[in-house]
């Protein structure tokens, strides 16, 4: 008498059969007698039940089928930049390796809306490591060590070059492709998959696996659209989902913990709508410093310096993306709420300040301190109007009539000028998260488990976020390509051909 399947009944998780539900003892004997021959490829072992009256939104994209690939099979969940990243490389060093993506939803989804359409590729401007390490606030101690050098910002820049795809570094380090269109990027990825023979399902979730007793992983996957499971085995096993809930909750069932994901990288809504009605003003340069009531001890991190933008809910730009990265868990903790601490002329010093209005008001005594201010302070009209009317001082006043304390308390705005921070916005062209599987969990090295062989993990899924600047995507490229250097150099070395060499 045959055991229940590893997964229980056929139908999705937690619904009852449909009318469409194949036969369960059927089914039962598919998943548990059904041995593919040889090379029998994925796509031709599927468990699934479509209604004859119901179109199937969904269909499986089989790359290619090579008459030779092994037993073995990898089975890669998410179809993002590490993902796919991960599979070619995989298959570069083990052909005969059965490589699986499988995808829930568009591959390379993320890729082709980001960078505002554009895909910020990595960042060219962190030729040293250990620089590059601390731009991660989740991350910066661990890939001190080897990560960033098996597969660096270079090797990425490398990898796509030689892969026909143009690239140019920005001056602020973003690199972008020549051609400034994100599909650049993902044509090169999903070709070259196809090129390797990668197959890849759309349309499908993994919604659970575990560990059989010959040590293979049992996979279940299912599709919502229609009553559908199938039930595969592999060999290896690539957690590359991002920050869905899937990942986590498969590595949940394969024995890992999981730190709670948070937003990162987002913008501040700023409880001031004088500063809203100034949307679209951006400062090149500013110091800005986030004061949190929960958090007592001195974070260097939550001070930075780089370009801001005002919008009609508050306050981005890189400056405040990067405080968003770095403060993350705190700014959680504290429900979004607190101070930012902006300097606005954070070359010139506070004396310096001063001198500059005191020497404007001797020079154009007879002109009107709204319409003329010094240039040195870089500001536009818009801005400095909002300083004035900020400290409560008469628009149509002549310089040579404000009193040197309204200078003062002018320059002492421009060097430290307090928004309440209410919330929290977003930031359309990133989906970042901090939190996941703990990086003491898995080896750098390999990206291999620390608790069960033979599974990876990769990008999002991991505690592990960047910076805005292209970091979060050379996080992805850079564990994918470890990842699947491991799998496909362990596969390689059990591949038939080998062992019977080393008979």
């Amino acid at each position: 008498m045959q055991k229940p399947s590893l997964f229980g009944a056929t139908t999705a998780a937690g619904k009852q059969p449909r009318r469409n539900t194949m036969n369960y003892s059927l089914s039962r004997f598919i998943i548990h007698n059904f041995v593919p021959p040889n090379a029998q490829s994925f796509a031709r072992i599927h468990v699934h039940f479509a209604s004859s009256t119901r179109r199937r939104r969904f269909r499986t994209a089989a790359f290619s089928e090579s008459p030779e690939v092994s037993d073995e099979r990898m089975v890669v969940v998410g179809g993002g930049a590490a993902g796919i990243y991960g599979a070619i490389r995989a298959k570069i060093l083990a052909p005969n390796l059965n490589v699986v993506v499988v995808e829930k939803g568009k591959p390379l989804a993320k890729v082709k809306i980001s960078g505002g359409g554009r895909c910020n590729v990595t960042n060219g401007h962190c030729a040293d490591n250990l620089i590059l390490a601390e731009q991660y606030p989740r991350g910066s101690k661990e890939f001190r060590g080897s990560f960033f050098n098996v597969h660096g910002p270079s090797d990425t820049m490398s990898w796509f070059s030689d892969h026909g795809v143009k690239l140019k570094i920005e001056e602020d380090g973003r690199v972008f492709p020549v051609s400034d269109n994100s599909s650049t990027i993902v044509d090169c990825l999903l070709n070259e998959a196809r090129r390797m023979g990668v197959t890849l399902q759309t349309g499908k979730s993994v919604t659970a696996a575990s560990v059989s007793a010959s040590g293979k992983f049992m996979i279940k996957i299912e599709k919502r659209t229609i009553d559908y499971v199938e039930f595969v085995e592999a060999d290896y096993l690539l957690i590359a989902s991002g920050s869905s809930q899937q990942g986590y909750n498969l590595a949940n069932q394969l024995g890992h913990s999981i730190i709670k994901p948070v937003p990162s990288l987002f913008t501040f809504k700023i409880d001031d709508m004088p500063l809203t009605e100034l949307s679209g003003i951006t400062f090149p340069k500013v110091k800005a410093s986030l004061k949190l009531e929960s958090l007592q001890k001195n974070i260097p991190e939550l001070t930075q310096i780089g370009p801001m933008l005002v919008t009609h809910w508050g306050l981005s730009g890189p400056v405040v993306l990067r405080l968003s990265a770095w403060g993350a868990r705190d700014l959680f903790g504290s429900d979004y709420k607190g101070t930012l601490l902006v300097d606005f002329s954070p070359d010139v010093h506070s004396e310096d300040l001063k001198s500059l209005l005191s020497q404007h008001k001797k020079k154009f005594p007879k002109q009107k301190v709204v319409g003329s201010y010094p240039p040195e302070l870089g500001l536009v009209k818009r801005f400095w109007k909002y300083l004035l009317n900020r400290e409560g001082i008469d628009e149509d006043i002549l310089w040579a009539s404000i009193s040197n304390n309204s200078l003062m308390s002018v320059a002492a705005l421009l060097k430290q000028c307090s928004f309440t921070v209410k919330g929290k916005g977003q930031f359309k062209d990133e989906f970042v998260t901090a939190g996941g599987v703990p990086l003491s969990e898995i080896s750098l090295k390999t990206m291999e488990s620390r608790i069960k062989s033979g599974l990876f993990f990769a990008g999002e899924v991991l505690n592990v976020d960047g910076v805005t600047g292209g970091f979060n995507f050379q996080n992805a490229w850079s564990g994918g390509y470890i990842a699947g250097t491991s799998i496909g150099k362990i596969a390689a070395m059990s591949a038939p051909s080998l062992k019977k060499q080393a008979m």
